[in-house]
């Protein structure tokens, strides 16, 4: 067993309190139903609204609908315009549920975990609401309880901020130190660098990769597969 292996391994084995992302390390939430196309739908509302001039040419081709978001948010911070914003991007969410993809191995992994002896959380950008639908249509959600939480009208709260991290450690009893975020993105790095939880990276592909590395995460504890991480807690099983 290499180094990394073993630093891999013992990452997994320790934490007692699991803080999973959402949209990419348990699901896929927009395979069948576009984020991109959610993100121009966005824009093109603001476009028929006379606000075409809130967003930067870069803002307005985001592939990320949080872009804009945010981007209105930093202009209008608060605004009635913000919360209908975020109130559409909800029922966008909403709308993908039934069509979202299981990532390969996560439902395997997250009843594990439950079962011996962790505690789970979703600490998301999307909505809280998506999140617990989807969660009860695969039954997962006594693997988490309570312990689901999300994007608000409060956007600032969300990641790269580790407000919601630090909430579901409160709620829990956590200490940092026994904790383990997965996700997959730089904002979910960061938020866990700031609220001193070890990180799991979750890359699909080598796009996600660079991203979490260029953020400063370490490759080794970046994963292409769950299923690693699943046969370790088999393992300590």
């Amino acid at each position: 067993m290499t180094a990394e292996t073993e630093n891999l391994r013992e990452l997994i084995t320790r934490a007692r309190y699991v803080l999973f992302d959402f949209d990419g390390p348990i699901c896929r939430l927009f395979a069948g139903y576009s984020a991109t196309l959610i993100a121009e739908e966005l824009v093109k509302w603001l476009d028929s609204h006379g606000l075409k001039g809130l967003l930067t040419e870069e803002e307005r081709t985001a592939l990320d609908p949080h872009v804009p978001l945010h981007a209105v948010n930093r202009r209008h911070p608060g605004s009635d315009l913000v919360v209908g914003l975020e109130k559409w991007l909800t029922e966008q969410e909403l709308k993908a549920v039934p069509t979202a993809w299981p990532t390969e191995y996560a439902d395997a992994l997250i009843r594990t975990w439950n079962a011996v002896g962790a505690r789970l959380a979703v600490t998301t950008n999307n909505s809280p609401r998506a999140a617990t639908r989807y969660l009860s249509s695969r039954g997962l959600t006594e693997c988490f309880g309570p312990y689901v939480y999300g994007r608000t009208q409060n956007l600032h709260w969300m990641k790269p901020d580790p407000h919601w991290l630090h909430h579901a450690l409160n709620a829990m009893g956590a200490d940092p130190s026994t904790s383990l975020m997965v996700g997959d993105s730089p904002p979910d790095y960061l938020a866990a660098r700031e609220a001193g939880i070890p990180f799991l990276g979750f890359a699909r592909n080598e796009r996600k990769l660079k991203e979490l590395v260029d953020a400063g995460a370490a490759e080794w504890c970046i994963v292409g597969s769950l299923k690693p991480v699943l046969d370790h807690l088999w393992d300590q099983a």
